[in-house]
């Protein structure tokens, strides 16, 4: 439906822009926290081929307190809504909901929240204990507000993609979840808002996280293990003084039980100074597509 792209901030503003679409149009929703990059772009190009010329594409744009843990970066996450609303226009989106915390949360924090289950509780959610009760809560409203019928995630951010499907599944919500795959700059760091944090040094140093996922898929493809592929993995991160290793695990594609063979996820989380970095690639295990 691409054309001028139109910006509300109000959940009255959102109700009055659908109500002018034609009964049947396809709705797409493309999550963002903002401060919007190429691999957003890549979304938003990706809801536009979904919904087709008669579909309509909304980008929300919300800084989402209620995933931020105390001492995490909430104040100082980069906010950019006017070049936002220009790569969005770019892109082709119809529809950019850029509401405030007040139009988000009405009543303040939420008394009732989406609960992630035990899924929640690993890899990023025991490094960030009540993250993805934030992350759900939140795309389970915009969802509500948007009555979208496909929502694109990327796959950088691999468990929130995954616990979003299952979110979907577990409660029927009428919506497709399509994971779009990581885009990543020339030197294969993959796109993040919080890379603007790294120092030049840092950024030079961030560069070991997708190498080390190289090194993963090559022992992989070699024939090796999990654990294998676990250990070759670390020992390259523990060559490199700066980094911390949060995890670095193999995992079935839906987050269960490395596979003995076949189709498995490595991921990876570091720290670089005050910088956390996410990563992952599909990789095959024993040498098995």
């Amino acid at each position: 439906m691409s054309g001028e792209t139109r910006v509300v901030q109000s959940r009255t503003s959102l109700r009055a822009a659908y109500a002018g679409l034609p009964a049947g149009t396809k709705r797409v929703l493309v999550p963002t926290m903002g401060a919007l990059h190429d691999g957003h772009a890549a979304l938003m190009r990706a809801g536009r081929v979904l919904a087709g010329p008669g579909g309509h594409v909304t980008a929300s744009i919300f800084v989402n307190p209620t995933q931020f843990g105390a001492n995490e970066d909430l104040a100082r996450y980069p906010r950019s809504l006017e070049a936002d609303v220009d790569v969005c226009a770019g892109e082709g989106v119809d529809l950019v909901f850029a509401p405030n915390v007040e139009g988000i949360y009405r009543g303040g924090d939420p008394l009732v929240t989406v609960d992630p289950g035990a899924m929640g509780t690993l890899l990023e959610g025991a490094v960030r204990p009540g993250h993805f009760r934030g992350v759900l809560t939140v795309v389970q409203k915009l969802l509500h507000l948007t009555s979208a019928d496909v929502v694109l995630l990327g796959e950088k951010d691999y468990q929130q993609l995954v616990l979003v499907k299952r979110m979907v599944f577990d409660l029927d919500l009428p919506v497709e979840v399509v994971g779009v795959p990581t885009v990543r700059a020339d030197d294969g760091l993959a796109l993040s808002s919080r890379n603007a944090y790294l120092s030049a040094d840092e950024r030079h140093l961030a560069l070991t996280v997708p190498h080390a996922l190289d090194v993963g898929s090559g022992v992989a493809r070699s024939g090796g293990t999990a654990r294998d592929v676990v250990s070759a993995v670390q020992s390259f991160l523990d060559e490199h003084d700066g980094i911390v290793t949060d995890y670095a695990v193999v995992t079935d594609p839906m987050l269960g039980a490395p596979p003995e063979q076949g189709e498995a996820r490595l991921l990876l989380a570091v720290r670089i100074g005050t910088t956390r970095l996410l990563d992952n690639i599909r990789i095959s295990i024993g040498g098995h597509a």
